[in-house]
């Protein structure tokens, strides 16, 4: 009878410990993806405002978890010297992508929201960003990705 209740707590503990690690193991991944951003050169005249990260079902129609990095800069260079700046670290059309960013809120994101804490009331602001991926039977467990 011992035997069976220490085999019920021991099952219960590892079914608790998997559901509560899947998404904490996810959001790493997703911090993996801004971690990269961050730690790419930034381009001259050009500072480190922030960065944030975000994992689950951020965008479109379907099932599936997505990885999402960005950071804030400021920079006096311009969106097409940006561009051309981050397009050396792509190694696919998803990485390293700069927008303009006006406000707190980061467009894109269309299931929920996500913004910079950074107040923004003047121009010079942009956001570099980062879609990333991860195969594997964790992106199927998280529920954030349904």
């Amino acid at each position: 009878m011992k035997k069976l209740k220490l085999v019920g707590i021991l099952a219960a503990v590892v079914l608790i410990g998997g559901v509560i690690s899947i998404p904490l193991i996810n959001n790493h991944t997703a911090y993996k993806v801004e971690k990269k951003l961050c730690e790419t050169p930034l381009p001259e005249k050009t500072e480190l405002i922030e960065s944030i990260s975000r994992a689950g079902k951020l965008t479109g129609n379907g099932n599936g978890m997505q990885y999402f990095g960005a950071i804030l800069i400021r920079s006096d260079l311009s969106l097409e010297e940006l561009d051309a700046y981050y397009s050396r670290y792509r190694s696919n059309e998803w990485e390293c992508l700069v927008k303009i960013q006006e406000g707190q809120s980061i467009e894109g994101i269309d299931h929920g929201t996500l913004q910079f804490a950074e107040e923004i009331k003047d121009r010079g602001y942009y956001i570099v960003y980062s879609w990333g991926s991860e195969n594997s039977l964790l992106d199927e467990l998280d529920i954030r990705g349904h």
